[in-house]
This record gives C-alpha cells, structure tokens and sequence, in this order.
C-alpha cells in the first residue's frame, strides 16, 4: 500500500482499530486508582494510565511482565497466580479493576471465581472484555496461559449483573487470536471495523463483549 493510500486508510479507519481501547478510556475516566488483571505486555490501558494516580498490573507470565515495564503502561507491577490477588491486596482497594482477554484462559469455575475477587477489589467498576462465546485458541509466544479454557457469552454476563456492549464487529470475519478469517484480509478487515457501530448496541452479533459492572 503507498504511502497515500496508507494515509487516507488511517485517516478513515484508524480510529476504529483502537475501539476498544476507547471505550476502555471512557469507561475508565475520572477514576483514580486501577488493578489490571492479567495485564500482559501491551496492555489498552497504555492509551490512559499517565493520566491516573495509580494504576497496577499483575500477570503469572514473567516475559510479559518485563516487556510492559519497559514500556513503561502501569506504574507498578506484581508476578503473581491472579487467582490469588485477593491475598496480595485488601478489599475495595482500587477504583476500577478491569481484566482483558483473560477469563476465557480460565475453566468456569475459576472464572466465577475471579469476577467473584475482582469485585471484592473494586469499590466503582469491574469490566470485563473477552470473546463472545467460546472461542478455540492455542498456546503462543511460549506462554500456556494463552489457550481458552472457557466460553462467557452476552446472556450469561447480564445474568451476573453486566452491563454489555459489542467490540471487534461482526462475530463471523474473526477466528482464532481475533484475526480476520477471509481474503483478502485488507478488505474484509476494514468490513469489521465498519461493522463496529452495528455490533457495539447488538452485542449477541459481535465478535468479543465489553462487560462493565457498577457499585
């Protein structure tokens, strides 16, 4: 793609490749103090966390920690088995305490388990951001925290007390670790952003779920 063309593709979609991560932003805004769980080495919370008092993230997977530390997202940093998090800090500890593509790494009991502590931890906002339904995935990166284990799907979260909304588009054009499954990707790819607004009010439609519950 030259660089015009490169130019007018960001200029009409970039900001739709970020839709999550704004709508994590404005969810997020105003609070103070966040516990990211299961944060990863690139986590959405790098586009607000400079302008929070305080933000913490905790993961099991060493490399992943490292490589957020350098790139400097949260302010400080836990390795530590998430399921213990309740053990490690005291309850409402944080104003908002948020995991990202990592319930659906845990089987369902464990997954209860962890909306269960994150909402002992929160004293405003859990949000929740996972795939809609089951979706297969395979270890990666060396890392064997990355394969699905369990399935949330919109129903089941509104049952829990959620608010839900859709992320990622339309459910058919994504597969595995959220890649477009149709050629050409580019075409299809840039249809799953357009699909977006359609899907975020329908999340049944939608490929992966943001789930936010108030206190």
């Amino acid at each position: 793609m030259s660089g015009f063309l490169k130019n007018i593709d960001n200029r009409f979609f970039g900001h739709m490749q970020e839709h999550y991560a704004r709508m994590l932003e404005k969810e997020c805004e105003g609070y103070k103090t966040l516990l990211d769980v299961g944060c990863g080495s690139d986590s959405p919370v790098k586009r607000f966390s400079k302008r929070m008092e305080k933000v913490t993230g905790i993961d099991a997977f060493q490399p992943s920690i490292d490589r957020s530390r350098a790139a400097g997202i949260h302010h400080e940093y836990k390795l530590m088995n998430v399921m213990d998090m309740t053990k490690e800090f005291p309850e409402k500890s944080f104003d908002v305490v948020i995991a990202s593509d990592l319930i659906e790494h845990l089987e369902k009991e464990d997954g209860m388990r962890l909306l269960e502590m994150m909402e002992k931890l929160a004293r405003k906002k859990v949000i929740i951001f996972t795939p809609n339904g089951f979706l297969e995935q395979r270890e990666y990166d060396g890392n064997k925290y990355q394969v699905h284990l369990s399935g949330w799907d919109v129903e089941e979260m509104q049952k829990l007390g959620y608010r839900v909304n859709g992320i990622n588009g339309w459910k058919p054009l994504r597969g595995e670790f959220a890649v477009v499954k149709w050629w050409p990707k580019v075409l299809w790819g840039r249809v799953s952003l357009m699909t977006q607004n359609l899907t975020y009010e329908r999340p049944k439609k939608a490929f992966a779920i943001l789930c936010v519950k108030e206190f």
